[in-house]
């Protein structure tokens, strides 16, 4: 089957080489002239394991395309995915569905014949249905259905996750939509993934309703693990106590600097959003994006008692500043919050990221860029461990503590135990939810 997928964003591109790979003829579309060019290189715009050779695989096979021209790519195609962002709107909120619509009224300039538009983007409920009114409005005699197709996507297992999901959701209206959308994914149900059919409205809301609680179940963590260091419990020991039980179960309980990325915040707030206008507020969200805010704050404040109450002319080097590892995205990264106050309050921070540097140097002025952990470190009076890159995860403390002016660390991700800190050296240890030391006794 040809499928157009409008978007080479994060979703589009991962969506459209898996899509090509399950054996169809895919077409990407992108009004970005550079991101094609790079496309038709054999280079990947984004950074996710295991994509740039996917992609190459099945560009060679003949299986897959990139292009400017979206008139081109609806041709003949039997399914259009509109792949585009749909970011937070600036001053409400809401998520912002300019591209979405724009598409959209070039898919009713471009297409002839009957073919599926199946929104990929995350949107609010009744958002596929308003596709269709632009559709029906500009081109009154289409023949065309819409459906509703919201990506579960972790950036840095991506192709795992489309290859091998939870479950597909697919919102349709009838049962033509649904043929097609079936034989889209008929490789992964001959392989009995769950296809979860349903309608359009409940299919846009799945997609919010699971990063919400993703987002809760991250976020309650974390505000008990403020509560086991007021009273001197271990987060983690906690979190294993509550995750064994089946009901609640062990993933998104692992205490941190709060959540970020291009998913949970501007969809909790999109919920949010949508609660208030439909006069039914989402008011566990909206406590839970208030509490998220406060979290990244509260990072700032443990990094300065660890400081002994200042930060003012320390150098403190920071390794991990992406959202999470495994990626380059930044978006909404708790480094974003955390690093300007270090800087803002007169600190000289020094950051590590294996894959940070692209986006983040703009985003982190005053920041200085080192490729090492072990140089970043030299001579400073704080490490600051914010992002659990595998190459963070194994690092000689000893050699860390010894490169130090003062050997001290905020282990923001609790990858190491305050006992293997204090045997290599370091004289203060804070972490998250967890007790800390430090001189004279005290506890971080």
């Amino acid at each position: 089957m040809k499928i157009a997928m409008i978007g080479t964003g994060y979703v589009g591109l991962v969506s459209g080489v898996c899509f090509s790979d399950f054996g169809h003829e895919v077409v990407c579309v992108d009004k970005d002239p550079a991101k094609i060019n790079m496309l038709e290189a054999g280079q990947v715009p984004i950074y996710e394991p295991g994509l740039e050779d996917l992609m190459a695989k099945n560009v060679a096979a003949g299986r897959l395309s990139f292009t400017q021209n979206l008139k081109e790519a609806v041709q003949g195609a039997k399914a259009i995915f509109i792949a585009v962002g749909t970011p937070t709107r600036r001053g409400d909120g809401h998520a912002d569905l300019t591209f979405v619509y724009a598409a959209a009224e070039e898919i009713a300039d471009s297409l002839e014949d009957y073919a599926v538009v199946v929104t990929k983007s995350t949107v609010p409920v009744g958002t596929n249905r308003k596709v269709k009114q632009l559709i029906q409005k500009a081109h009154p005699d289409l023949d065309f259905d819409v459906a509703s197709n919201p990506e579960f996507l972790r950036e840095g297992a991506a192709i795992d996750d489309f290859m091998r999901p939870d479950r597909v959701v697919v919102g349709v209206q009838n049962e033509r939509a649904t043929d097609i959308m079936a034989e889209i994914y008929r490789p992964l149900f001959l392989r009995d993934f769950p296809i979860v059919t349903t309608d359009l409205e409940s299919a846009e809301m799945i997609k919010y309703a699971a990063n919400a609680f993703l987002a809760t179940k991250i976020t309650f963590v974390n505000e008990i693990a403020a509560l086991c260091e007021r009273v001197g419990a271990d987060v983690k020991q906690v979190s294993k106590g509550i995750g064994l039980d089946g009901r609640i179960g062990n993933k998104f309980l692992h205490a941190g600097p709060g959540y970020g990325g291009s998913c949970f915040p501007k969809d909790t707030k999109a919920l949010a959003r949508i609660g208030q206008e439909a006069g039914m507020p989402m008011q566990i969200t909206e406590t839970v994006i208030a509490v998220n805010d406060e979290t990244k704050r509260r990072m700032v404040d443990k990094i300065t008692d660890l400081c002994d109450g200042s930060v003012s002319g320390k150098t403190i080097a920071v390794l991990g500043v992406t959202f999470k590892p495994n990626t380059d995205d930044m978006r909404d990264a708790p480094s974003l919050t955390i690093v300007p106050a270090l800087i803002g309050s007169g600190a000289k921070v020094r950051v590590v990221d294996p894959q940070g540097l692209n986006e983040g140097e703009a985003l982190l002025p005053g920041a200085h860029w080192f490729e090492d952990a072990y140089k970043a470190v030299q001579n400073a009076d704080a490490v600051v461990i914010l992002t659990e890159w595998n190459e963070f995860r194994a690092l000689d403390l000893k050699r860390l503590a010894r490169r130090m002016e003062t050997a001290r660390m905020a282990d923001l991700r609790n990858i190491y135990s305050p006992k293997d800190a204090k045997k290599a050296g370091f004289v203060s240890y804070c972490a998250v939810g967890r007790r800390g030391f430090g001189p004279d006794g005290w506890d971080g």
